[in-house]
């Protein structure tokens, strides 16, 4: 999301009345004359799901990709105090096949793409547009409706309104936020999901406490490759006045204003301390190499264009901001947000430090921070976890903090790719995890066969890989 902030998390109509939206929430009635029979062509069924509405198909061979919006109630708890219209995307295979149920934790993407499951599956693909990112965003805007339960009960709804019509068997999955996203449904909503595969997901469960993290970038990598990335982050700090210059200039060409964040000065600090984040969730050990070898002696073009290049000076702008609003929202009220030291960094070139949430959204937005909803998250888990696969990154930062499973968890499972970043996935395992991460995906999608279920040695994705498809490049951001 950069170009923009560390946080999260890159490798995406109901009828009539108002009064009806909150009957939409019940299970749907059976088929009856008056409606599609699972026969008619699958945009019928679909568009006859009350609530649900069309903005556009595109084609893509094997598959029919649609884009729709579907209405949701603004308050899951009050359905008749107003909706608004949240977009999804439907990759449809074959109701015969089983349907992943992605989402991104952020905006959905318009292009179809098929996440790692999906392949696996050979499936169908339901996404979802996280509530409050645009334009799935009431208006107005009441931000205190923005919180992991309401969107939890979001795809709720929208899983009951399609399992009329895709009814085998259900995954969730997300990476980042997206993999937050599907554990806090899972927490809320166990009986709807078949499996969960939740990819690099931070888990926060104590906001104050972030010494993970220091520990994390303490032993990353290499000492040379961690000293590099140290001494280019303090030098831009030394020569923040020469460098704020050429930020100015770019500033004013770009249109760039910092309303939000307060002054060009306290987002271009925000931007250097994001540098060695940045470099780690994205990047891999051997891209050291690209990062100036002595920043004493580096020309200003060249700090200005890798701390550009990872980070993006964009990012803390109000336009690079604005995007996100919903997820530092998000950060600042119950996710939690990391606060990292920087010990190579004397305390006078730092002076505001790693800046909260609350720095990133604007001040007309009411913002209290609720300990609770991690800690409860995370008891969830490690206590009744069942079906759950989390995949980490051995280099990823926000592995620091992952989800842990306890003697609750059943047919769960915790695995981390090595050297990976925040890319993270299952191809990424090693041999045997990697074997056991599919065939257990295959189990639970009711895809296994039997040779598979005696040796999971055996298990591979049932699609093959589309080069377009399954291209999951990401817009650089520092959030999950």
């Amino acid at each position: 999301m950069r170009k923009t902030l560390r946080w999260l998390l890159s490798l995406v109509v109901l009828i009539g009345t108002v009064s009806t939206a909150g009957a939409a929430t019940a299970a749907q009635p059976e088929a009856t004359a008056a409606q599609p029979s699972a026969t008619a062509d699958i945009k019928d069924r679909l568009l006859a799901i009350p609530g649900m509405s069309l903005i556009e198909e595109k084609p893509y061979t094997g598959y029919r990709y649609f884009v729709l919006n579907y209405t949701q109630p603004i308050d899951h708890r009050h359905p008749s105090k107003g909706t608004f219209k949240q977009r999804i995307t439907v990759l449809h295979k074959d109701t015969a096949r089983p349907t992943v149920f992605f989402t991104s934790g952020y905006n959905v993407s318009t292009t179809p793409r098929r996440s790692e499951p999906t392949q696996i599956v050979d499936g169908n693909q339901i996404s979802m547009e996280y509530r409050f990112f645009t334009p799935s965003r009431p208006d107005p805007a009441d931000w205190s409706k923005l919180d992991i339960w309401q969107a939890a009960s979001d795809q709720h709804r929208i899983f009951k309104a399609l399992k009329k019509i895709y009814d085998k068997k259900w995954l969730s999955t997300g990476g980042s936020k997206g993999g937050m996203t599907a554990t806090y449904y899972e927490r809320f909503y166990p009986r709807d999901m078949d499996g969960v595969v939740a990819y690099v997901a931070p888990n926060d469960v104590v906001n104050k406490e972030d010494s993970a993290y220091d520990r994390f970038f303490a032993g990353v990598g290499t000492k040379e490759c961690r000293d590099k990335l140290n001494a280019v982050q303090r030098e831009a700090l030394v020569r923040r006045e020469q460098l704020e210059k050429r930020y100015e200039e770019y500033a004013a060409a770009e249109g760039l204003t910092f309303k939000t964040i307060g002054s060009m000065d306290k987002a271009y600090e925000a931007v250097v301390l994001d540098y060695v984040w940045g470099f780690w969730q994205y990047s891999l050990l051997g891209d050291c190499d690209t990062i100036p070898a002595d920043a004493a002696k580096a020309t200003d073009d060249e700090l200005w264009s890798t701390i550009d290049t990872i980070v993006g000076f964009s990012a803390y702008a109000d336009q690079g901001l604005e995007q996100y609003t919903p997820y530092y929202y998000q950060a600042g009220t119950q996710l939690g947000a990391p606060d990292i030291e920087f010990p190579h960094i004397e305390p006078g070139l730092i002076r505001y430090g790693y800046q909260p949430p609350r720095n990133f959204v604007p001040r007309d937005i009411s913002m209290k921070f609720q300990p609770w909803a991690m800690r409860d998250v995370d008891t969830w888990v490690k206590h009744n976890a069942k079906q759950m696969l989390f995949v980490y990154g051995e280099n990823d930062p926000w592995g620091s903090e992952p989800f842990h499973l306890g003697k609750g968890a059943r047919d769960s499972y915790i695995f981390t790719a090595p050297g990976a970043n925040h890319g993270a996935n299952v191809a990424g395992l090693v041999a045997d995890e990697k074997a056991l991460a599919t065939a257990r995906i295959l189990k639970w999608a009711g895809v296994a066969s039997a040779t598979v279920q005696d040796d999971p040695a055996k298990a591979k994705p049932l699609a093959k890989y589309d080069r377009k498809l399954d291209k999951h490049s990401a817009e650089r951001q520092l959030r999950p």
